[in-house]
């Protein structure tokens, strides 16, 4: 009976989770849906409606990380602060919100913002010019797993483990998952300029096939030049696709 209590009460904070942005807010960000998805471990922890109250309101402080982030943060918090609740000092609670959304916030914008969001869209891309009506769906089931696995698994790791909760994000090594995650949009990148090339590249002028795939690698490797020197790789992307369109109406 308790164990189906505290998986309901679970199952209801992670759902709130996922709502977090939904109430951002330029006054204190994202800690409106912080204190949404924190009600059913209020609720569990009793007392009376003062305290309650008291207990919401500490956690309207402002918030803010990358929302694919936040499970692990809340699962911790919840944890917390039911463990530390009964001595009357969930400080520690507070101190460990504060200190893991400005750098879970930085790993979260780099792995999905800046890597794994391009590289889904070039592959979207390229199956779309290739004829696939699936590429929208196939663009999904690459960017919605790992971000769902974060968020559930770290919502439970954290829960489970409390502070110690940060373990699971740093055995994924997500700044090294990031980086190649990158290296990966650079070569599909490659296959998206090779198709368009053999699409619309030089309709009036005949090149020689050896021509057309030798400017392909050069972009290719310009690329690669590119992000050693740090330039976003959706920079990368927007210039490549500026190149084609150009390139088509020669």
């Amino acid at each position: 009976m308790e164990q189906g209590k505290v998986r309901r009460r679970l199952t209801s904070a992670f759902l709130r989770s996922l709502f977090i942005q939904s109430t951002w807010n330029f006054w204190r960000m994202q800690n409106l849906g912080f204190v949404f998805a924190m009600i059913p471990s209020i609720r569990f922890l009793g007392g009376n409606r003062g305290e309650k109250i008291r207990m919401l309101s500490r956690h309207l402080e402002s918030f803010n990380t990358n929302p694919y982030m936040s499970g692990p943060i809340i699962g911790s918090v919840m944890r917390l602060e039911e463990d530390l609740y009964r001595d009357g000092n969930c400080a520690e609670a507070d101190h460990l919100k504060t200190a893991l959304m400005a750098p879970y916030a930085a790993m979260g914008d780099s792995l999905f913002w800046g890597s794994l969001k391009p590289f889904a869209g070039i592959v979207g891309v390229l199956l779309a010019l290739k004829g696939y009506l699936v590429s929208g769906l196939i663009l999904l089931l690459i960017y919605n797993p790992l971000h769902l696995r974060i968020r559930l698994k770290g919502f439970l790791e954290g829960y489970r483990r409390g502070k110690d909760g940060v373990d699971f994000i740093r055995d994924m090594n997500l700044p090294r998952l990031s980086g190649l995650i990158r290296w990966m949009s650079v070569v599909v990148l490659g296959l998206l300029a090779w198709v368009a090339s053999g699409l619309s590249f030089f309709p009036v002028l005949e090149h020689p096939e050896i021509v057309k795939r030798g400017v392909m690698l050069v972009i290719v490797l310009i690329c690669l030049w590119m992000i050693q020197r740090g330039v976003s790789v959706l920079n990368i992307l927007y210039g490549v696709s500026a190149l084609i369109l150009v390139m088509g109406m020669l």
